[in-house]
């Protein structure tokens, strides 16, 4: 019985024994992790900052963009407003009316010119079909010259940049004559059949 004893004993020991390299192994391995997710989180938040240091730039970046593209712009009306300048102190000096009206129309082809350059076109519209994308029907005549629904007169011009309208014509468009097609509601006129067409 002793010897049971005995191997009683040197078992729980030598069991304890192995447990306890097992567990100094555990505590390595776990201060292996935590050193591994500090080094991750520091690279995570160099990252983070790296990321708003470039979104700052950029947003620094594309605000000087647009200075600068306004200030150029600015900076080309400038001569326009010195050929206004100019008329208006010739008109009241008493000026030669038709020296004064050339001056007018050098300064109207002046900012012409300058809105080509921005991209923008004047829209042609006396004689077109209405189209509501281009157009803003402010009046309706009958007219035997011109077929129903086109442009017979603009009252503002209207102008595009590109493909788009920047601002659509303000115009009159023709109606038919000799029906009461266009006059509803106790002779107003309505308007859905131009734009409709």
């Amino acid at each position: 019985m002793d010897g049971e004893f005995d191997q009683t004993d040197a078992g729980p020991e030598s069991a304890h024994g192995e447990g306890g390299g097992d567990l100094d192994a555990l505590r390595t391995q776990l201060a292996e992790k935590d050193k591994e997710i500090a080094e991750l989180k520091d690279k995570y938040l160099r990252a983070l900052a790296d990321s708003e240091n470039a979104r700052k730039r950029i947003r620094q970046q594309s605000e000087e963009s647009v200075r600068i593209q306004r200030e150029a712009i600015l900076r080309d009306l400038l001569p326009i407003i010195d050929n206004l300048e100019r008329a208006l102190a010739a008109a009241r000096a008493g000026t030669n009316v038709g020296t004064i009206v050339d001056g007018v129309e050098m300064t109207v082809r002046a900012l012409i010119d300058f809105l080509r350059a921005q991209g923008v076109t004047p829209l042609q519209s006396v004689g077109q079909a209405f189209d509501p994308n281009r157009h803003e029907a402010v009046d309706h005549v009958a007219s035997e010259a011109h077929p129903p629904n086109t442009v017979v007169d603009e009252f503002h011009r209207g102008y595009l940049i590109g493909d788009r309208t920047l601002r659509p014509a303000r115009v009159s468009v023709a109606k038919q004559t000799g029906t009461d097609s266009g006059k509803r509601n106790g002779g107003e006129i309505d308007t859905s059949d131009i734009e409709n067409s």
